[in-house]
């Protein structure tokens, strides 16, 4: 399996070792594993939409640029 070397914020660290101490993963590598390919999943489902839906205007709600029309 790669290595990989990361820093990350002291209070993600804290969070990490606390997850670890209350026993919800066995070290700090099968918890930063775990958390790590939870996000990804996540990412995937929910991740950022590069592609406008079809059919959708750009410039505001039926197509008015400065006011919405309901």
């Amino acid at each position: 399996m790669p290595k990989v070397e990361i820093n990350i914020p002291e209070h993600l660290e804290m969070q990490i070792a606390q997850m670890v101490e209350r026993g919800e993963f066995v070290n700090r590598e099968e918890a930063i594993e775990d958390l790590l390919s939870t996000g990804i999943k996540a990412y995937k489902t929910s991740g950022p939409m590069d592609e406008e839906e079809p059919g959708l205007e750009n410039d505001g709600m039926m197509g008015h640029d400065d006011e919405y029309v309901f």
